[in-house]
């Protein structure tokens, strides 16, 4: 049978008891039509590169599917009718990946770059900015300041008087 990865983005404000509910349903239509889900992973809610649908983020699902092309065409049709889901993708692919997928690779990364600190994150806990530029006091005077010193102030210049209007 072919294999396919499809992912599954939903809204941001629905549940994430709800969002497993929407997985299930799906699953099990998969199922039904002799299909096979052989990994099922939740990303979370994840920031959109731009707005769909006046939503700036959505919950990620991703599903490994073992199965008929139809088992798929009928889930995007239920995808299509659900509010909820924002958009869907399905791949076809030779095969599916081992371990966990690479989103969730990531997030693990992310996180133990969290603990360990540095990164953009900590630029305003004392990152790279302030160890690079040190005090910016010690800079000196700035050079208009310098120029001004053995000059004596401009005059100010009066305006070209204008001639008066003659009466004739």
């Amino acid at each position: 049978m072919p294999l396919y990865e499809h992912i599954v983005l939903a809204r941001q404000d629905v549940s994430a008891q709800q969002v497993e509910e929407l997985t299930a349903q799906f699953k099990g239509v998969i199922e039904q039509m002799g299909g096979k889900v052989a990994k099922l992973e939740q990303w979370g809610v994840k920031t959109l590169a731009y707005r769909l649908r006046k939503n700036r983020k959505a919950h990620f699902t991703l599903f490994n599917v073992e199965g008929p092309a139809a088992a798929l065409n009928e889930v995007e049709r239920q995808e299509r009718l659900n509010e909820d889901v924002l958009r869907y993708i399905t791949v076809r692919v030779e095969e599916h990946e081992a371990g966990p997928s690479a989103m969730l690779r990531k997030s693990d990364r992310d996180d133990r770059r969290d603990d360990r600190g540095g990164g953009f994150r900590d630029r305003d806990r004392g990152g790279f900015r302030d160890r690079d530029r040190g005090d910016r006091g010690d800079r000196g005077e700035h050079r208009r300041d310098r120029d001004r010193e053995g000059r004596p102030p401009r005059e100010s210049a009066e305006a070209p008087a204008v001639p008066e209007a003659t009466e004739e």
